[in-house]
């Protein structure tokens, strides 16, 4: 599912961000952050969940949100990604997709300025944390529906969005549909991203058996919200193989492509998935996996 013709090795950049509520500043920050990635020599660059805007006030949210048709922030990352000749990801923006719902929205941006891809985020956040905090996407959000892989010049790259990757199924289906790289943009919360983050991500890369690329926001936010950044790119035997900390920074990864065939012969998981069913015990079968 190759795009053409590599014509240089994969270099990787993640771009780290503490994005916050004026889309104007974001988009300064991330051009900058952007502009040094391309200038280290990445072909690939990737923003977090969220690149241009970092709100919960569903008051706030919807006035600064524009349809995608026209986005200025989108417009001016287009231009960019064509000015620098790189494959630029942006891990998320709010779109607008009607009066009352929006899309936290990935774009997919190719070196000649087009938009070949994007996703939706499937699953929504939804929850009441321990030390007070609730997110109620669902709120604001439609859910996307449908999973989606693309071409790069160096292999396929499958998308997601921060929570999904607690789901598990979703990584393994990209992975079958020809992912060699999954990405994983994310604005994952301080606390759960102490527990989880690193453990999540090294384990949908060994299961997937692909490079994983997760950009992150870092920092406290504006409206309060403090999120655990760490951005990190992963081999798919579970390496670590960059690891950014708290603050807006960029990442890079030199990327052996050769390493997803290496593990995939020496651990042939993907060509061991069975279809069964989940029985209770002494009772008829519950439900197909």
């Amino acid at each position: 599912m190759s795009a053409e013709t590599p014509s240089k090795p994969l270099r990787v950049a993640l771009v780290q961000m503490c994005s916050g509520r004026d889309v104007a500043r974001n988009i300064r920050d991330a051009s900058a952050l952007i502009r040094e990635a391309a200038s280290g020599g990445a072909s690939y660059v990737q923003t977090p969940e969220v690149t241009t805007l970092m709100e919960l006030d569903r008051e706030r949210l919807f006035a600064a949100a524009q349809p995608e048709s026209a986005n200025t922030a989108l417009q001016q990352f287009v231009g960019l990604a064509k000015e620098l000749k790189i494959w630029l990801h942006i891990g998320s923006m709010v779109v607008k997709a009607s009066d009352d719902r929006l899309a936290n929205r990935s774009f997919l941006i190719s070196p000649q300025g087009e938009v070949t891809a994007r996703y939706d985020k499937i699953h929504m956040f939804d929850v009441d944390l321990p030390n007070g905090e609730v997110y109620r996407e669902s709120a604001n959000y439609e859910p996307g529906a449908h999973a989606v892989v693309a071409g790069l010049p160096w292999g396929a790259l499958g998308f997601s969005i921060c929570y999904d990757l607690r789901f598990p199924y979703l990584y393994r289906a990209l992975a079958h549909a020809g992912a060699s790289f999954l990405a994983v943009p994310a604005a994952f919360t301080k606390l759960t991203g102490e527990a989880h983050w690193v453990t999540l991500l090294r384990a949908r890369a060994i299961e997937a058996q692909c490079f994983v690329f997760a950009a992150a926001q870092g920092g406290l936010h504006e409206h309060g919200r403090e999120t655990f950044g760490h951005s990190l790119v992963v081999s798919p035997w579970g390496q670590v193989l960059a690891e950014g900390g708290v603050h807006p920074s960029v990442i890079f990864a030199d990327i052996d492509l050769g390493m997803i065939g290496d593990v995939r012969s020496r651990v042939p998981s993907l060509r061991h998935d069975r279809k069964f069913d989940v029985v209770r015990a002494g009772a008829t079968p519950a439900a197909e996996v």
